[in-house]
């Protein structure tokens, strides 16, 4: 049985993130989610271990110190990480695994492994993700512009990453189908398939 593939999904708040990916997850059932924790607080309708394991500020750095995240940044105050064990279980049974998560945790995990697929998705301009944060009603104008403030930094380093994807308006079919394409694509390179000569000789 071959090992799975991580994938790594960043981009910046209001890129559309978690939509697309739950969109690739709800119509591939051969893709699993990492759930990553945070000390932020629920957004309405986000749930304790669906949408991220939603923890104590002291228990997050209880994982840190113990070493069990593989990744962790902060972000507008908060920490946000990936839980270690589950991935590593998830991908040793054969399963690919998404791991939606900020940019510096992106670096991270791709440090640790070497190939991860990393993927960043970005709403067309600037303009639309002011308007995507603005329309969620949840954030105030100061933390916007922070937002805004680090969209630009980390598609300043879009060049890191494997793929890029834009995730137009009202396309999100469309967006979700282009990365599980990718997903499929990686499985197909002759970097991950030569066990196949085995067979010929």
């Amino acid at each position: 049985m071959s090992k799975g593939i991580l994938f790594i999904i960043s981009g910046p708040a209001g890129s559309g993130k978690g939509t697309v990916v739950k969109r690739v997850i709800d119509t591939h059932s051969d893709i699993g989610l990492s759930i990553s924790a945070t000390t932020r607080s629920p957004r309405p309708g986000e749930l304790d271990g669906v949408h991220y394991h939603f923890i104590t500020r002291e228990a997050f750095e209880g994982l840190i110190a113990n070493g069990e995240v593989l990744e962790y940044t902060t972000y507008c105050d908060n920490y946000y990480g990936t839980p270690v064990k589950a991935v590593n279980e998830a991908l040793e049974a054969g399963k690919d695994i998404i791991l939606e998560i900020e940019v510096d945790g992106a670096m991270q995990v791709k440090r640790k492994f070497a190939d991860a697929v990393t993927i960043m998705l970005t709403p067309p301009d600037i303009q639309t993700l002011e308007r995507r944060l603005r329309s969620r009603g949840t954030e105030t104008d100061e933390i916007i512009v922070r937002r805004l403030a680090r969209a630009r930094e980390e598609v300043a380093l879009i060049g890191d990453y494997d793929y890029s994807v834009v995730n137009e308006d009202g396309k999100i079919d469309e967006c979700a189908e282009l990365v599980y394409s990718i997903i499929k694509a990686e499985h197909a390179k002759t970097t991950r398939t030569k066990q196949i000569i085995k067979k010929f000789i």
